[in-house]
C-alpha cells in the first residue's frame, strides 16, 4: 500500500494502477465540476440569452486561456519541485517551495487582473470580434478579470495538495462552489435579467469561495504543507527550480492559447452561428479530454514523487500505464459523444444552424483526440522529471507552428470551410504525437540516468 503522511500519500510503492486511479478519479470529477463554471454560463446564455451571448462566451475563452496557461505553467513547476522534495522526504525545502509559491501567487493576482481588465478591447478587436457580439464579450471579461485571483489561488493551492497526494479535498471545494455558481448562474440571468454580466458575476463569486477554503485548508492543517504567513517569503533557489520546470511549460500553454486565438479569428469570419457552434464543440471537446488530462496531472505527481525517490524504473512504468488508461476511457467517451453529437450540441443551442456547426466538428475531430492522450501524459511525465524544455519545444512547434501552417495553405488552397478550419487541431495533435513519442523514448527510455539537482532533475 502506499505510504501515507496524514493527508499526503507517497506513490513511491504500491500497486501502480490502483495508485493511478485512486489519485485520477478526485481529479476528473473535480475537472468534471471545474469545467461546469463556464459550460453553465454557456448553457444559461445560449437558452436564456442568445446565440450572441453564447457566442461572446465563446470567443472569450480564448483570451482567458492565455493569462490561466502562463500560471498553470508556474503551477507545474511548483508542483514537480514539492512533488519531488516530497518523494525525497525533505521536509525543510519542501515547506520553503510552499511558501514561496504562495508568494509569488498573491504577486500574480495582482498583476494578472491589471493586465486582464485593460488588454480586454485589444484582444478583442485582434481576434476579428464581430460587432454583435462584441460588447457582451468585453462585458464578460471586464467582470471575470476584476475576479481573476479567486481561480488563481484556488489553483495554486489545488496543486500543491496533488504534488504531496491529496486530490480529494480539492474535489469537495469544487463540488460546493459549481453548485452555487449554477444556482446564481439561473438566479442572476433568469430572476434578476442581467444577461451576460450575471454569469460572469456568478463564476467571480464562485470563484472567490473556492480560494477562501483552499486558504484556511492550507493555513489550519498540521500536516507538512501548512501554510504559515510570517514564514511568506521569496526563496531565491527554490524560485530558480520553480521557473526551470514552470517557465516552459507556460510558455508553451500561453504560446498555443494565443495560437488558438488565430484559430477564433478564422472561425469568427464565418459568423455567429458557427462561432456558437464552435464554442459547443469546444465545451465538449473539453469534456473529452477530462480523464488524458487527470491522468495525465496524476503523472506528473507520480513521477515527481518517484523520480525524486531514486526510483527511474517505476516512474516509467506508471508512465506507460498512465498512457493504456488514458486511452481506454478516452475512446469510450468520444465514441458516446460521436453518435450523440446533435443532442449533446443541443444542450448550449436549440438553433438548427448552430447544431449543425457544432455536430460537424464533433465528427471530424472527436477521435483525433486519442493522439492527445499520449501528448498530455508523456509531456506531464517529462515535466515530472524536471525535463519541461523538451515538450515545450515539440508542442509549440506541432500545435503552434504546424497548425498555423496548415490553416495558413489549406484556407486558400483547398478551401475556406468551417470543417477544414476545425481539422486544424488535428493536424497539430497529430504530428505532435509523433514527435514527443520520438523523443520520450530516444532520451528516457534508453537506459540514461537522472540525478537530482536543487529541487529539479538534470542528466548526468
Amino acid at each position: 500500500m502506499a505510504g501515507k503522511i496524514g493527508k499526503t500519500v507517497s506513490m513511491t510503492e504500491g500497486n501502480i494502477v490502483k495508485q493511478i486511479i485512486l489519485f485520477s478519479l478526485p481529479l476528473m470529477l473535480g475537472n468534471v465540476f471545474l469545467m461546469l463554471y463556464n459550460t453553465v454560463d454557456s448553457v444559461v446564455v445560449g437558452n436564456f440569452v442568445g446565440k450572441e451571448a453564447l457566442a461572446a462566451v465563446g470567443s472569450t475563452s480564448m483570451i482567458v486561456n492565455m493569462m490561466v496557461f502562463f500560471f498553470n505553467g508556474f503551477s507545474v513547476g511548483a508542483g514537480v519541485v514539492i512533488g519531488q522534495r516530497f518523494g525525497a522526504k525533505d521536509m525543510k525545502k519542501l515547506h520553503t517551495a510552499v511558501e514561496t509559491t504562495m508568494a509569488v501567487t498573491f504577486l500574480c493576482c495582482v498583476l494578472f487582473t491589471v493586465i486582464g481588465i485593460f488588454g480586454v478591447k485589444p484582444m478583442l478587436r485582434f481576434m476579428s470580434t464581430p460587432d454583435d457580439v462584441f460588447d457582451d464579450a468585453v462585458t464578460y471579461l471586464v467582470i471575470y478579470y476584476a475576479g481573476f485571483s479567486g481561480l488563481l489561488i484556488y489553483n495554486m493551492g489545488s496543486g500543491i495538495l496533488r504534488a504531496v497526494g491529496d486530490s480529494t479535498r480539492p474535489l469537495f471545494f469544487l463540488v460546493l462552489t459549481s453548485i452555487l455558481n449554477t444556482g446564481l448562474d439561473l438566479l442572476f440571468v433568469i430572476v434578476f435579467k442581467m444577461g451576460i454580466a450575471g454569469v460572469a458575476i456568478a463564476t467571480i463569486i464562485s470563484q472567490a469561495l473556492s480560494a477562501a477554503l483552499i486558504l484556511i485548508l492550507l493555513t489550519r492543517t498540521k500536516d507538512i504543507y501548512r501554510l504559515v504567513w510570517k514564514d511568506l517569503r521569496v526563496d531565491g533557489p527554490t524560485l530558480r527550480s520553480i521557473i526551470s520546470v514552470g517557465l516552459p511549460a507556460g510558455i508553451q500553454q500561453v504560446i498555443t492559447a494565443f495560437s488558438n486565438v488565430f484559430v477564433q479569428s478564422y472561425i469568427n469570419f464565418f459568423g455567429s452561428s458557427v462561432m456558437a457552434g464552435w464554442s459547443s464543440y469546444n465545451k465538449l471537446d473539453t469534456f473529452i479530454m477530462l480523464p488524458m488530462q487527470s491522468m495525465a496531472m496524476a503523472a506528473t505527481t507520480f513521477v515527481s514523487q518517484n523520480i525524486g525517490a531514486g526510483q527511474e524504473k517505476r516512474a516509467n512504468h506508471g508512465t506507460i500505464t498512465t498512457i493504456l488508461m488514458s486511452l481506454t476511457v478516452t475512446a469510450f467517451v468520444a465514441t458516446g459523444l460521436f453518435f450523440f453529437a446533435e443532442p449533446a450540441v443541443s444542450l448550449f443551442s436549440k438553433e438548427e444552424s448552430v447544431i449543425r456547426a457544432g455536430a460537424l466538428f464533433l465528427h471530424t475531430n472527436v477521435f483525433f483526440l486519442l493522439f492527445n492522450c499520449v501528448n498530455h501524459v508523456l509531456a506531464s511525465a517529462l515535466r515530472g522529471r524536471g525535463d519541461s524544455r523538451g515538450p515545450m519545444i515539440i508542442m509549440l512547434a506541432t500545435f503552434v507552428g504546424v497548425r498555423q501552417i496548415y490553416l495558413f495553405f489549406a484556407t486558400r488552397y483547398i478551401g475556406n470551410t468551417p470543417q477544414i478550419v476545425g481539422l486544424g487541431y488535428p493536424v497539430g495533435w497529430t504530428t505532435c504525437f509523433f514527435t514527443q513519442l520520438t523523443y520520450y523514448y530516444f532520451r528516457h527510455l534508453r537506459g540514461k540516468n537522472f540525478r537530482r539537482s536543487g529541487g529539479s532533475v538534470r542528466r548526468s
